[in-house]
């Protein structure tokens, strides 16, 4: 599906495209009223999102992630795809936080960062690729 006025990129899942992906973002919400931390939360969610696919979707290989982002009636949505290995971040769980703490490990926090950041957000499996879409209220 398509929304009208829907804009997209495709690039390769490696973090040397992180400042194309954060510019793509920029340009895209260029315009709409959208208050400053809610731009920092939208860019934050993209940031762990784009990462934990770079790092995580292809092991071994090399493979590209899309994100296709539009607006509709107040909302601003992110589809991001990639044909990774499957994963569905929204049955994560979220971390224990007091013991990620106590032991001093890393990592782990993306999924629960974007998941508290947005407004909503969903998952699916279809043909092979990961789709998870993200959406922030204007």
């Amino acid at each position: 599906m398509n929304a009208p006025g829907s804009k997209e990129l495709t690039v390769r899942a490696d973090l040397a495209e992180i400042d194309r992906v954060r510019g793509f973002l920029y340009e895209s919400l260029r315009g709409l009223p959208l208050a400053e931390e809610d731009l920092l939360k939208l860019e934050l969610s993209l940031h762990e999102i784009f990462v934990n696919i770079a790092l995580y979707a292809y092991p071994g290989a090399t493979g590209e992630m899309s994100v296709r982002v539009w607006d509709d009636a107040g909302t601003f949505y992110m589809e991001i795809r990639d044909r990774g290995v499957p994963f569905d971040p929204v049955a994560w769980p979220p971390p224990d936080l007091d013991d990620k703490i106590r032991r001093g490990t890393r990592g782990g926090f993306g999924v629960h960062l974007f998941k508290t950041l947005m407004d909503g957000f969903s998952y699916r499996r279809d043909d092979g690729e990961n789709i998870l879409t993200i959406y922030k209220k204007l």
